[in-house]
């Protein structure tokens, strides 16, 4: 790659600024050093958000046809710059090169949706003369943007998880400031460079890495007048708590649950399921977590699901033939261990995997005989981890599913009708993949969860509705 990684200014209201203080980003898969940027300071935070503040007054009144055309140059961008944006995605976050490069496909649907939402931000004319004092009266509703909106990013999905945010602020007529992880800050600093070219006010987007020490500064400031994060629950809920009257969105955790019926086609089914799992090491909110299984087809699927994962390549993320590469860092991949060493303790019975191989990479590991209160089970892995249980009745297997505290998508392999309306009734997510697996998205959809999995959702219209007020006219025809 001809790209430099290193020495990387970050994005400060339509320019480049470095600090004093340098953030080095390693590859998790060997722990080299593959470049660097900066943390921005307390001052050249304070300018971004002032800068923000002044861009809305300018965001605020552009026309949705220059929204739109912001939004499509950025997207063709990406289109133009994916080679060199995949790559660096897989140097710093690990995720297997041709994952990479499906993500930034992605992060294009998303702009490109966008560029299209911002022609249609709607509202509605609303007949109010229903009583005789409101004769002659009716209503118009039109969406407003809300004003400057924070974004913290995660590091599994660095471009598109952004991607999710920005677009959607854009087309709103917003301004946003991002604050990416510090793991994966330079996915989105090269991506930058295609902002430079379009004509997006100056101080509508900054690109800012940032210390611990700043980020309840962040949060409690009342010039954002939103917040959009995801991340792990226990920092979302701790964010929310902290952030007053703002608008806060949090996309959070989940221990993903997928239902196998007696009627399910097993191949699909097994071949989907072991995609869902380990993709990415497992290091998804929606990966495949807790997998039920009826009990007439149990031992046939696990068959066949051991058989998929045995064809999974292990190895480095930047050869196109990889499918599960390193984990985000060694910590992780020692916490996995213990949490299978705890499960075995107590009983569980290792199918397949259980190790760790060099490169920090943990092996797509399948456990049987799980207690529900274990962690692996009760609580987020994110790590290539699956536990198989099995059920007699489909009710049972849709409380199962139930019996967490998260709550984001579910999948539900069965050709029965009646099974599939009734976890749609019952099941407690935000969606449900019928004959697929939970960890399928598409960008346009509405996405997002209940319980500790957090409350708001994305997918581009669905986002901008978030991120804008709903303001009312009353008109009143008076007589002439």
């Amino acid at each position: 790659m001809t790209l430099s990684l290193h020495d990387r200014p970050f994005f400060l209201a339509g320019r480049w600024e470095r600090s004093h203080e340098r953030l080095d980003v390693t590859n998790p898969y060997d722990g080299k050093v593959i470049g660097n940027t900066f943390l921005a300071t307390a001052d050249q935070l304070e300018e971004a958000i002032r800068a923000a503040e002044q861009a809305f007054a300018i965001t605020r009144k552009l026309p949705s046809y220059e929204r739109s055309k912001i939004l499509h140059d950025i997207a063709e961008g990406l289109r133009a710059r994916k080679d060199d944006i995949a790559t660096t995605l897989s140097l710093e976050a690990g995720k297997p090169i041709k994952d990479s490069r499906s993500e930034v496909d992605r992060a294009v649907l998303t702009f490109d949706t966008a560029a299209e939402e911002a022609k249609r931000i709607g509202g509605d004319v609303l007949p109010l003369d229903l009583l005789p004092k409101a004769e002659r009266r009716f209503g118009i509703t039109r969406r407003v943007p809300i004003g400057p909106v924070l974004a913290i990013t995660p590091f599994n999905f660095p471009l598109n998880l952004a991607a999710h945010k920005i677009a959607p602020a854009i087309a709103a007529g917003n301004t946003v400031i991002v604050k990416p992880a510090s793991k994966t800050a330079l996915t989105w600093l090269v991506a930058a460079e295609i902002l430079e070219r379009t004509t997006l006010p100056k101080g509508a987007l900054s690109i800012l890495p940032l210390g611990p020490s700043l980020h309840d500064r962040l949060v409690l400031d009342e010039r954002f007048k939103a917040i959009s994060f995801t991340g792990s629950s226990a920092v979302g809920w701790a964010l929310k708590a902290k952030a007053g009257k703002k608008k806060v969105l949090l996309e959070l955790g989940g221990n993903a649950g997928v239902i196998v019926d007696r009627d399910a086609d097993l191949d699909v089914a097994a071949a989907r399921i072991a995609y869902g799992g380990f993709t990415f090491a497992g290091q998804s909110c929606i990966s495949v977590q807790r997998c039920f299984v009826h009990e007439a087809v149990l031992e046939d699927f696990t068959r066949r699901f051991l058989v998929a994962i045995r064809q999974i390549k292990l190895g480095d993320p930047l050869d196109p033939t990889t499918d599960l590469g390193p984990m985000i860092n060694p910590k992780v991949v020692q916490r996995t261990g213990e949490w299978v060493k705890q499960a075995v303790a107590d009983g569980a019975k290792v199918l397949i995997g259980g190790k760790t191989q060099p490169g920090n990479i943990f092996e797509p590991t399948v456990l049987t005989n799980v207690k529900p209160t274990s962690p692996v089970c009760s609580q987020e892995v994110f790590a290539p981890l699956v536990m198989l249980f099995p059920f007699k009745d489909f009710k049972d297997a849709v409380a199962a599913v139930n019996d967490s505290v998260y709550g984001l998508q579910a999948g539900v392999f069965t050709n029965t009708l009646e099974h599939a309306w009734y976890a749609f009734e019952e099941l407690e997510v935000g969606g449900i993949l019928l004959n697929d697996i939970p960890t399928w998205r598409i960008d346009p959809m509405p996405y997002g969860g209940v319980k500790d999995s957090g409350f708001g959702r994305e997918g581009v219209r669905y986002a901008i509705e978030e991120l804008t007020e709903l303001r009312l006219m009353v008109v009143n025809r008076t007589a002439s």
